[in-house]
């Protein structure tokens, strides 16, 4: 895998999605809960969920620990990871599993080992959050994880100042349906939890990953939030045990991993060009197309699945038994 360079052209003229590809397995010991990844011309980082300081593996095109950037700062709960446009790479601190936290962090790592903390407030008390992207203008956002598949997007009200905190202000919502791809450890619902976002090297894509599924949103302008209001495109990722990392090469390939030893790195080569047709809706569309092409809006009328129960009863019954799951999960985590 040579990052920064397209391995293969992958979408047949239909517009088909392809299958994610296996690059290497990450067999790491000290990256056996991966949350985070981000990826440039050279080098592809990875951040461990947990630990007592700062710290960012450089990994090669085989996977291997080639070196650490580390920094004495101990974290709460480290949950992603973005690279800013002048190289830094940022912590998304945000992980509150019980919702407990008074504020949330972000760290921003420079190559030397130097870090500042930035600490936030957001506007409507604590959340559990794992995605962050940062625009290219610096800009960073932070993504809730909500069982029910309506998460919340925050950015600083102001500029961000350390140890602060900054208040934070909502911006926009993403609203998901669960899908049928298989994996992840919640079940069903676990294809609407966000754990995970990066923007392509362009700035014209952002995506925003699921234990199951990516959802690339077009941007335009570098305005991350409308992006927002457009419809996704979704690329399945199916049979990840524990989905959380995804990042973009400068090529605009997507890279997907999971928590746990020995999971595989994939990739979806190209996959910034799945969305270059997406643009704004000018009227109101179908609902329930939204919902079967994307998986990003909620449907006109309950469909039925296969059991004879409608959807969103059977989810409701699938997000009661993730609860309990993600709450499982919660307890080994600080």
């Amino acid at each position: 895998m040579v990052f920064g360079t397209a391995s293969a052209a992958y979408a047949e003229q239909d517009g088909s999605v392809p299958e994610p590809e296996v690059e290497c397995v990450i067999d790491d010991p000290r990256l056996e809960e991966l949350s985070g990844l981000a990826a440039d011309s050279t080098h592809l980082y990875a951040v461990n969920d947990g630990g007592t300081r700062l710290e960012v593996a450089i990994l090669d095109e085989d996977c291997r620990v080639r070196d650490l950037i580390t920094a004495p700062t101990d974290p709460y709960d480290v949950e992603d990871l973005a690279l800013g446009p002048d190289g830094t790479l940022w912590l998304g601190d945000t992980g509150d599993n019980r919702s407990r936290r008074e504020t949330a962090a972000l760290h921003a790592l420079s190559r030397d080992g130097t870090s500042v903390l930035y600490r936030l407030t957001y506007p409507d008390g604590p959340q559990d959050a794992e995605a962050l992207v940062v625009d290219r203008e610096g800009t960073p956002y932070i993504i809730t994880k909500n069982v029910l598949g309506s998460s919340r997007v925050y950015r600083p009200a102001q500029p961000l100042t350390s140890p602060g905190p900054t208040p934070l202000e909502e911006v926009a919502t993403i609203s998901l349906l669960p899908t049928g791809t298989p994996g992840g450890p919640v079940g069903p619902a676990g294809s609407v939890l966000i754990t995970g976002a990066a923007l392509s090297h362009d700035g014209r894509v952002v995506a925003v990953r699921t234990y199951t599924d990516a959802y690339l949103y077009p941007v335009a302008d570098g305005d991350i939030v409308a992006a927002f209001s457009r419809e996704p495109v979704r690329v399945p990722l199916p049979h990840e045990k524990q989905g959380e990392a995804i990042a973009f090469t400068p090529d605009g390939t997507l890279l997907s991993a999971s928590e746990g030893r020995g999971e595989p790195l994939r990739s979806v080569p190209n996959a910034t060009d799945l969305v270059g047709g997406t643009s704004v809706e000018s009227e109101p569309e179908s609902e329930t197309r939204k919902a079967r092409e994307a998986g990003g809006s909620a449907p006109a009328e309950p469909a039925e699945d296969d059991s004879g129960l409608g959807v969103v009863p059977s989810f409701v019954i699938a997000v009661v038994v993730a609860a309990a799951l993600v709450a499982g999960l919660s307890r080994r985590r600080r």
